[in-house]
């Protein structure tokens, strides 16, 4: 190993951190392992001691990000919350997202989807699949519990659901306003909202 090569077991980790801010602020197409050494502090040579290719990195990115929403899922689907609250703590996964000046990295990504690499393009069509299907089972939980109110099949419902976070989100960042993917998506709540519902007490 050379006085260049980044030493500890946190550089990848370090690599991954900036590789998914760069990402979800410019896209998978709008950053290079310069833009990355140049945070690090060593030479662009040594990252690919981690990740030989971008495509690596791009892979190690997706299945991290993946892994990660998945245990947000978890962690709603652990609630005792009806399945409305839980829909909108999955709303409030984007606009925390969205807090910090970013997009949705697999939202992002489908921007770029035919520049990617094919296993990127396979991961990010998996994300969206997983997505639709925690969806679409709370969906049918929602009706069973009378939380939800949702026509025509559930799969159908979570891809609107999903093209509706996605869709506001790109909004709201380009006019600025990160509120507007909250107030986009109150009539989208509203209208899904059940009869099971109980009004929150003052």
């Amino acid at each position: 190993m050379d006085a260049t090569t980044p030493r500890g077991p946190d550089t990848a980790t370090r690599m991954l951190d900036i590789a998914e801010r760069l990402a979800q602020t410019r896209g998978f197409n709008g950053f290079s392992y310069s833009d990355i050494a140049a945070e690090l502090g060593i030479a662009k040579a040594s990252l690919h001691h981690h990740f030989p290719t971008k495509a690596d990195l791009g892979r190690a990115l997706m299945q991290r990000y993946s892994d990660g929403f998945e245990a947000a899922l978890a962690g709603i689907d652990a609630g005792p919350e009806n399945a409305y609250d839980k829909l909108s703590r999955y709303a409030r996964l984007y606009e925390d997202v969205l807090a910090n000046d970013r997009l949705c990295l697999c939202g992002m990504l489908a921007a770029e989807y035919s520049t990617l690499p094919a296993e990127m393009r396979a991961q990010v069509r998996r994300f969206f699949e997983k997505n639709e299907a925690w969806l679409a089972a709370l969906v049918e939980r929602g009706r069973k519990d009378k939380s939800l109110r949702a026509g025509g099949p559930a799969r159908d419902v979570a891809r609107m659901i999903v093209s509706a976070l996605e869709g506001a989100m790109l909004l709201a960042r380009s006019c600025e306003d990160p509120s507007r993917l909250a107030s986009s998506m109150r009539p989208v709540l509203a209208e899904l909202k059940g009869k099971g519902v109980r009004k929150k007490s003052r």
